[in-house]
């Protein structure tokens, strides 16, 4: 049974040979699979770093590794590879990935209209 905010056997497999790529030498590192479920679990719970349950390891590790693979580019191959899979299996519509401006509210200061209360743009 897997845990909430928790990758399956088969979602793991999925994203395994992006995320835990093989390490030649030094020391060993913690469990790949052990830090994305950490990762998930304060991304999809709202908690501090701090709060993370000892069962995902130290949560400074877990940090560190959110930050190498935010800053690597890994978060986005991952990203590329789900958005793949959708695509190939139909459940995913391209035109439902558009943003564009009509569906965004803007404020006023992002139109050069100063912000709120600002006395040099009355």
């Amino acid at each position: 049974m897997v845990g909430r905010y928790e990758l399956s056997d088969a979602s793991w497999q999925m994203v395994e040979d992006t995320v835990s790529l093989p390490q030649p030498m030094g020391r060993p590192r913690r469990d790949d699979r052990q830090m994305l479920n950490g990762i998930f679990w304060i991304l999809c719970s709202g908690a501090k770093w701090r709060d993370l349950p000892e069962r995902y390891g130290p949560w400074k590790t877990v940090y560190d590794r959110f930050r190498l693979w935010r800053d690597d580019g890994t978060f986005e191959a991952v990203l590329e590879r789900l958005q793949f899979r959708l695509r190939e299996d139909g459940l995913m519509d391209l035109d439902t990935w558009m943003v564009d401006a009509t569906s965004i509210r803007a404020t006023r200061a992002a139109s050069g209209g100063g912000k709120k209360g600002d006395r040099k743009n009355l």
